[in-house]
């Protein structure tokens, strides 16, 4: 057991918009060390959302985290021979890492990896007309992963 909890590091703000939730997500975004290629994915979705939505894309960001990120969650809790769940609120920094983990995660599952930029921002290619979603899809609480307010997830 350890004598004290670990320390938190401080997150170093990103050199584009000096902002510590920008800079948390390009490193959940980040795989293998490529920093400058997640870096690249994001801004390029911001500029992408900037021409879409008509709004800063820093701001329209902030606002789909804030609405995948989740308030309550179950966890198990055994009382005698039964398991209960039981609703917990999330921890803030837990509450930012599900929501980033839910973005990526829709990102990804949207297609080519190759365009995760377009993917991450909403955009698609115009010969997949049929599936084109918008670019505030999250701040609208509408489009891919789990819905806090009890309705099923649509990509399932």
């Amino acid at each position: 057991m350890r004598r004290r909890s670990a320390e938190r590091r401080q997150v170093i703000p990103d050199p584009v918009y000096q902002d510590e939730l920008v800079s948390r997500f390009v490193n959940a975004v980040m795989l293998s060390g490529k920093k400058s290629l997640a870096q690249r994915l994001v801004y390029s979705a911001f500029d992408v959302i900037e021409e879409r939505a008509k709004e800063p894309g820093v701001e329209v960001f902030k606002k789909a985290v804030n609405n995948v990120a989740p308030l309550v969650e179950v966890r198990s809790r055994r009382v005698g021979g039964a398991t209960y769940q039981v609703p917990v609120e999330v921890r803030p920094d837990r509450r930012m890492a599900l929501a980033f983990r839910w973005i990526i995660q829709a990102a990804s599952n949207r297609g080519c990896s190759r365009a995760m930029s377009r993917n991450t921002s909403g955009l698609r290619r115009p010969m997949n007309m049929a599936a084109r979603q918008p670019a505030c899809q999250p701040v609208q609480d509408t489009g891919l992963g789990p819905d806090r307010k009890g309705r099923p997830d649509p990509s399932e």
